[in-house]
């Protein structure tokens, strides 16, 4: 059998082999953030590549300006250092960010920027994994473990629709999006009604646009709150005493009794449950926040799946035909893990583990994952944990452990 592009390159290249002492860390997120402090903790180093130039890059550079975390800060905290006592329950995007950077500087995590990894290979000569580096082309990273820590989001996810090139006006995706302020007076379609669609098309609102909000599929909207706690809160008590298919319903009562029937607002509900639903598909119900009292005024309209993009604006499924002065895609992320993780099959196409939780963060042969749980900040705390011990079972096993 012959060997792979990616191969001949290692084999045929005048390559400097970097030894590195401890795993190698492929993202400066809150994942890769989470094990390098686990690890420390365990004095195990690391290296981490990063490829922006900053930790945190989703946060710092495509989120909007409005985003605030969507669940209760307890559940959003990395192990070992929780938010700082003053924040507010729900830490604004800023809060957010100086939260990694105190996190970083607290357990002197100094990530290496600009270092997009290219390929990650396993040698199986040498029992170590080959990190190249795009732009370094004479240094690969050798390591006995490799952490896959870039996320479930590493990259926009942008829909295939037919006619999209066409159109003239404004297109962007909201890992671009910033504030309302740039769009005051347009009318703006919103392509998807997840958390991002919701709120990017309420933060519209503030600035006098006109979002019309499609709503291809059908999604559970929930009150961020029930009776003065967090829901998902309450919903992690409640499974604590009842099975996951009781709570949905419990959960879905108290919606339809605060938030009344979103079907009639053209935001169908799933058959399945939310919690149920998102074990399954990783697909998060929505947290108002304010979003569905403007549909239910009108000033947020929602519309069926789009047909075809226009010049000028939009078909839609229904026959309608409308003009619009912007685009915003809020189509989510992807994993981008299939392009640089070579020759691995504990990943699926879709750059996802193939094992669910909570036994998806380890693939044999060295190689880790950290935040790809589909449970948010708490299961990359998970992750983070399990890994770090795993790896410290390994180390201190071949590093004696020192006296004192």
């Amino acid at each position: 059998m012959g060997c792979t592009k990616e191969e001949e390159e290692f084999t045929n290249s005048p390559l400097k082999m970097v030894e590195i002492e401890g795993p190698i860390i492929v993202g400066a997120g809150p994942s890769g953030l989470a094990i390098a402090a686990c690890l420390s903790k365990q004095g195990i180093p690391s290296l981490i590549l990063e490829r922006s130039d900053c930790i945190a890059s989703l946060w710092q550079q495509r989120t909007y300006d409005r985003l605030k975390l969507h669940l209760p800060r307890k559940f959003c905290e990395l192990p070992l250092m929780g938010f700082p006592k003053d924040f507010p329950k729900y830490p604004s995007k800023k809060q957010f960010i100086s939260y990694m950077e105190s996190y970083a500087a607290f357990f002197n995590i100094v990530p290496v920027f600009n270092q997009e990894v290219e390929s990650a290979m396993f040698d199986p000569e040498a029992s170590k994994w080959r990190v190249k580096i795009k732009e370094m082309k004479e240094n690969v990273y050798v390591s006995r473990w490799v952490i896959v820590a870039t996320g479930e989001n590493a990259d926009p996810l942008i829909p295939e629709i037919q006619g999209i090139d066409r159109f003239q006006g404004r297109l962007l995706h909201t890992s671009l999006y910033k504030s309302g302020v740039e769009f005051g007076n347009q009318r703006v379609l919103v392509i998807g009604c997840g958390n991002s669609g919701m709120e990017v098309s309420l933060d519209l609102c503030r600035y006098n646009a006109m979002p019309f909000m499609v709503a291809r599929n059908s999604v559970h909207v929930l009150p961020r709150e029930m009776f003065g706690f967090s829901t998902f809160g309450v919903a992690m008590t409640l499974l604590k005493w009842f099975p996951l298919r009781l709570v949905d319903k419990l959960l879905l009562l108290v919606a339809n009794l605060t938030l009344g029937n979103t079907d009639q607002f053209g935001l169908r509900r799933p058959k399945t449950g939310p919690l149920e639903l998102k074990n399954a598909t990783g697909k998060t119900p929505v947290l108002d926040v304010g979003a569905l009292s403007l549909i239910k005024s009108g000033k947020i309209k929602v519309m069926e799946g789009v047909k075809e993009i226009t010049e000028n604006g939009a078909k839609f499924i229904d026959g309608q035909e409308r003009k619009f002065d912007s685009i915003i895609l809020a189509t989510g992320y992807k994993s981008n893990v299939p392009f640089w993780l070579k020759d691995c099959e504990f990943f699926s196409d879709d750059g996802m583990p193939k094992v669910a939780f909570p036994d998806g963060w380890k693939g044999g042969k060295g190689l880790y994952t950290v935040g790809f749980t589909r449970r948010g900040l708490l299961g990359t705390a998970s992750d983070a944990i399990k890994v770090a011990q795993d790896i410290a079972d390994q180390w201190w096993n071949t590093n004696q452990r020192p006296q004192g």
